[in-house]
């Protein structure tokens, strides 16, 4: 559970932004859909080796 400690003056925009930040971070809601569905470990990791190969590409043509 996600605690934000308002500070002494400070303002409630300020303190929401800090609280969607620290949600944002964790990655709460990406880990409840993606726990919605299973899904196979070497569909997992079929797709983590795509997804480093994708950004090994991009890095590759940033030196280039």
């Amino acid at each position: 559970m996600l605690k934000i400690i308002i500070k002494e003056g400070e303002n409630i925009e300020r303190a929401l932004k800090r609280y969607k930040r620290k949600h944002r971070n964790i990655k709460v809601m990406q880990n409840l859909r993606e726990n919605q569905f299973f899904t196979k470990p070497s569909v997992k990791r079929r797709r983590e080796i795509q997804k480093a190969s994708y950004i090994q590409s991009l890095r590759d043509q940033e030196d280039i």
